[in-house]
């Protein structure tokens, strides 16, 4: 069986300041494009669907036109909510949804009820793990503790054993999660809980395929759990990620048989970096290619030059982000910390955050907030 599984669309994300609506459009046309030239049997989207709880008016048409183009396609879709989306908003409708073909889970109480598909090995039993965010379903999922490790543990008990129920069915799970080993991005929000984001790869152990979403990296945990990545880039961090959709084979036994389908280059944004003295950067010609890009300039001057922003607008008028480095000072002394630098030395302790007060979820905290916590 033959799955198209991709991830963290952020439907209505803008790119400092940058409208990405028609290339998020674009985006979802090739996929479902891909979808019909590769002939897949279902296609797994794996949460980040909308990038912010209450999406904007654009991104909820884009998304009504999205469900259009998937029930068209005459395949099964199944579809999770992340941890930027609204469980409740998105999952509104799912009833009919269902109905057309498009399987949304969005409460962590259907993680359990598989969307039953068949090829001619066999069936196979696709279940939807939305994001859980800890503090809110521990006591729905009698999670021992209120930490991704604990909740992720209680839905895949739950998803085996309904599963020992399908004897000879093969397995698939779609998780929105940072599981250990993974390599992160800036773009993703911290979905951190006492400083511990992250969950092992062994809590799906069993599972033939492991569909996951959350980071924008395509990467692979090991032979059966894969991460699709997003289909553009959101961040200046991934500038040089090669963005792709991933096809994963199901065999009648054994690991599936991966292959990644990169995004073409003239769906991309157009992004790059540019690093060194701002009298160079305005009058070397070896530039003169980057004069419509969107930039991050990194300036080496010893001092910041006077008005350095509209100079360097002047020749690049796309110059979305700026910093000073001087030369001799790491690049990254003035990033944004990793996610493995904000966790680096914490232990999983319970921790609130005053921010979440009238909030639905801790996940709506900023980073600043999340690093915030106060710990007891």
């Amino acid at each position: 069986m033959r799955f198209l599984h991709t991830s963290d669309w952020h439907l209505g994300c803008r790119f400092h300041g940058e409208d990405l609506i028609d290339h998020q459009r674009k985006v979802l046309d090739h996929i479902c494009a891909t979808a019909r030239t590769q002939k897949v049997d279902a296609l797994l989207i794996a949460g980040d669907i909308y990038d912010r709880a209450i999406p904007s008016l654009d991104a909820v048409r884009l998304f009504d036109r999205a469900l259009h183009q998937l029930a068209d396609l005459g395949i099964p879709t199944v579809m999770i909510s992340g941890n930027h989306d609204s469980a409740h908003r998105l999952g509104t409708g799912s009833g009919l949804y269902a109905k057309s073909g498009v399987h949304l889970r969005t409460d962590p109480a259907d993680a359990a009820r598989p969307v039953l598909l068949d090829d001619e090995h066999g069936p196979v039993a696709v279940y939807g793990v939305p994001y859980l965010e800890p503090a809110l379903v521990r006591t729905q999922l009698d999670a021992e503790t209120a930490s991704h490790q604990a909740v992720l543990t209680s839905a895949l008990d739950r998803i085996r054993t309904d599963l020992a129920t399908r004897p000879g069915a093969r397995s698939v799970v779609l998780a929105h999660a940072f599981i250990t080993g993974a390599t992160t991005s800036k773009s993703e929000r911290d979905i951190s809980v006492g400083g511990v984001a992250h969950a092992g790869a062994d809590l799906f152990d069993g599972i033939d395929y492991t569909a996951l979403g959350h980071l924008h990296r395509p990467q692979s945990v090991n032979d059966r759990i894969h991460y699709s990545g997003s289909p553009l880039a959101y961040s200046f961090s991934e500038a040089n990620h090669t963005k792709s959709i991933t096809l994963a084979d199901l065999p009648a036994a054994g690991a599936p048989t991966i292959t990644r389908h990169n995004i073409p280059a003239d769906l991309h944004l157009p992004l790059a970096r540019l690093t060194g003295r701002i009298e160079d950067l305005l009058t070397d010609p070896a530039h003169e290619a980057l004069s419509e890009a969107w930039l991050q300039v990194t300036l080496t001057d010893t001092a910041l030059p006077y008005e350095a922003m509209a100079r360097l607008r002047q020749r690049f008028s796309k110059t979305l982000d700026m910093r000073h480095v001087p030369a001799g000072i790491p690049a990254q002394a003035t990033d944004s910390p990793t996610y493995r630098e904000r966790v680096r030395g914490r232990g999983d302790v319970k921790c609130r955050c005053s921010a979440t007060e009238g909030m639905s979820s801790l996940s709506q905290c900023q980073v600043s907030e999340i690093d915030a916590l106060t710990c007891g």
